[in-house]
């Protein structure tokens, strides 16, 4: 249960300051407004910091349906908790969300444009195809867990799969070069609660001038990053290292 919670907690510590930061460079009369994709990116990969420094040593700090999935197919994490840890991140982040929301209390009526708004919560195309915005998003999420398996080797050696510690250094440097690098076409969700659940606190949260959470494609963050990450784990497996 400790370990649960501790996903709990790390996700949506994950979520209020990546959520956040989106939320201070896009809504309207903030102090960051119009900081840009680098400042975005460069919380995010704080905001992973933050999270796997504070339950890393606890649950392993996956923070990320895809990742646990990822790290089970690779033998290397439960497949009894798996279940467990994903309701763990999908709660943490609707917690995360609903309080990047409860922050920014004033600057929703103040910004006009309800795709910023949806953009705060998850994620979109920034040209639809729905084949190669999955590509992308399978992509990005391979390169998070390949990245992640050659880190636990490099630092931890043999040991279980704990991402606290040194490394979360490492996990915050591959997550801010997933975003520099392949967040261009669809901002990078890379982890199905990060997306799914802030989006569903989009839909249910009276944020004036909303609009559509955009549920058509709200299926690309969550299989996309599934997929990348299942693949990661068997080309790992199969390489042996």
């Amino acid at each position: 249960m400790n370990a649960y919670i501790a996903e709990l907690i790390g996700t949506m510590l994950l979520i209020i300051l990546g959520d956040g930061v989106v939320a201070n460079v896009l809504l309207g009369k903030t102090k960051g407004n119009n900081g840009g994709w680098i400042v975005i990116t460069t919380a995010w990969a704080l905001a992973v910091f933050v999270g796997v420094m504070v339950v890393g040593s606890i649950s392993g700090a996956h923070l990320n349906p895809a990742v646990s999935i990822g790290l089970a197919v690779a033998g290397n994490f439960p497949w009894a908790q798996v279940p467990g840890y994903i309701v763990a991140q999908m709660v943490g982040a609707f917690i995360g969300a609903v309080i990047v929301w409860l922050s920014y209390f004033n600057h929703w009526a103040a910004t006009s444009d309800p795709g910023l708004k949806l953009a705060v919560f998850s994620t979109g195309p920034a040209i639809r195809n729905t084949v190669w915005n999955l590509v992308t998003e399978a992509v990005g999420t391979f390169m998070l867990l390949f990245g992640v398996l050659g880190i636990r080797g490099a630092v931890m050696g043999t040991e279980a799969i704990d991402l606290g510690g040194l490394g979360a250094i490492p996990v915050a440097f591959l997550v801010w070069a997933i975003g520099l690098s392949l967040g261009g076409p669809t901002g990078y969700a890379i982890n199905p609660a990060r997306d799914l659940a802030p989006r569903i606190a989009h839909a249910i949260l009276p944020i004036p001038g909303k609009g559509s959470s955009d549920w058509g494609y709200s299926w690309i963050p969550v299989v996309g990053p599934i997929v990348g990450a299942v693949i990661a784990a068997l080309l790992w497996g199969a390489l042996g290292w």
